[in-house]
């Protein structure tokens, strides 16, 4: 099912992000990782609107997209480390 999904060019992993903006930001180091590029503008949309569920949408959607990119990012890299050993 699902599907209409389209790719959300800003939802891409980073590998260079800028150190000192997330250390000002006092980002927890467990939260430190490809995508704190992302997290950065939610958490300021979240503290502007007082933590406000109903709003940040489409920066939390983007943050989490990221993160699940990541994620397939990955699993597809085990799997190519798996096809070398076994092959």
């Amino acid at each position: 099912m699902g599907g209409g999904h389209h790719a959300n060019p800003e939802a891409y992993p980073k590998d260079e992000q800028d150190f000192e903006a997330v250390k000002a930001a006092k980002i927890p180091i467990a939260n430190r990782d490809r995508c704190v590029h992302l997290l950065l503008p939610l958490n300021k949309c979240r503290r502007v609107t007082g933590f406000n569920p109903n709003t940040c949408g489409h920066e939390r959607h983007t943050y989490e997209e990221c993160l699940y990119n990541t994620y397939l990012q990955r699993i597809e890299a085990l799997k190519q480390k798996k096809r070398l050993m076994s092959g």
